[in-house]
């Protein structure tokens, strides 16, 4: 069955995008006293050996990292021997002491299998609870709450996500995301916080919002989010606001990799930077039929982010051959 079988129609917003340019870059700068880097990737879904290879890579290009940022997907269905399994490459490998995750779809696929050796989706949920598959992400990321935040020297980062598994909720449904309104109003809250204080917020969120960066015209991935208006509409008001999605797994060396995106009736004209943040598992792209085929091969993408007072550099990487992919430079607006 087709990663993408279970994705069914809901309303989004409209808005306008504008593709960012960017250049591509031998090597980043040096680091400075007054920057802070750190790392993004998504979507590890059980390749543990490109996890540890990114990883590797993660440590020579950047071995004092202030965070690693992970947006979901990280297991292949949220079994919890799975997330043992990524806890033990990630401590067999050099990684950051802070690290944020975001919780994915597929954290959610244990009841469509009686066990983890059958499948059996005609018989969901297959006795699995809705409640089990939160508190196996909780126990793993050591936590009580989807959304979250942290520091990374310095920077804050909210990872956010959905609290339900709609399928549970509503039989027409599946992975879409609903977002209750107490995390709407931390999420507003701590926003409005950081944009007082001048600083730029990094947002990880495993599912894309429609018409953003690469993907995201494509019909798969306009109706992920069921109250997408709604967010829009508190991260549009925040020009220093950086969204990271995954979940499509396109390639970042696409043009649309980063834009940015303007809700009308925010009041802000310059609209706020979403980025894609590649995969660590296979590739997906556009079939030219409205829907997608995997690109095979080796794929093994995600991202720097380098922040100083006045600009936050986002450099694309791809893991496999350690080499840079793109670059681009965003200025910030906190002296205004």
């Amino acid at each position: 069955m087709d990663r993408r079988s279970f994705i069914a129609g809901t309303g989004g917003a409209l808005a306008a995008t504008t593709v960012l340019g960017s250049t591509a870059h031998a090597a980043p700068p040096p680091q400075a006293g007054n920057k802070v880097r750190f790392n993004v990737i998504s979507d590890i879904q059980g390749d543990l050996g490109d996890f540890g290879k990114a990883l590797d890579d993660l440590a020579r290009i950047n071995p004092g990292s202030a965070g690693l940022g992970i947006a979901g997907d990280i297991t292949p269905r949220g079994y919890d021997f799975e997330y043992a399994a990524v806890k033990s490459t990630l401590d067999k490998h050099a990684h950051p002491k802070e690290v944020a995750w975001a919780i994915g779809n597929h954290e959610f696929y244990v009841p469509k299998w009686r066990d983890p050796d059958t499948l059996a989706q005609e018989t969901w949920p297959n006795g699995t609870t809705e409640d089990s598959l939160f508190r196996s992400f909780f126990d793993f990321a050591g936590r009580n709450t989807i959304f979250a935040e942290h520091s990374f020297g310095g920077i804050p980062v909210l990872s956010i996500g959905t609290e339900r598994y709609s399928h549970y909720h509503d039989p027409k449904l599946w992975d879409e995301v609903w977002i209750s309104d107490q995390q709407f109003n931390w999420l507003e809250q701590r926003l409005d916080h950081w944009a007082r204080w001048r600083k730029p917020v990094m947002v990880l969120t495993h599912h894309p919002l429609p018409n953003t960066v690469s993907g995201t015209h494509n019909k798969l991935y306009l109706n992920d989010y069921l109250q997408s208006d709604r967010l829009l509409g508190i991260l549009g008001r925040h020009r220093d606001v950086f969204l990271f999605s995954g979940h499509t797994h396109w390639n970042l060396e696409l043009s649309d990799w980063v834009v940015r995106r303007v809700v009308p009736g925010t009041g802000n004209l310059e609209g706020f930077t979403v980025v894609n943040t590649g995969a660590i598992q296979v590739g997906w792209q556009d079939d030219g039929k409205g829907g997608e085929v995997s690109l095979g091969g080796a794929f093994n993408q995600g991202l720097q982010v380098e922040v100083d007072a006045r600009n936050v550099v986002i450099m694309a990487r791809d893991f496999t051959t350690g080499t840079w992919l793109k670059q681009i430079t965003i200025p910030l607006h906190n002296d205004s």
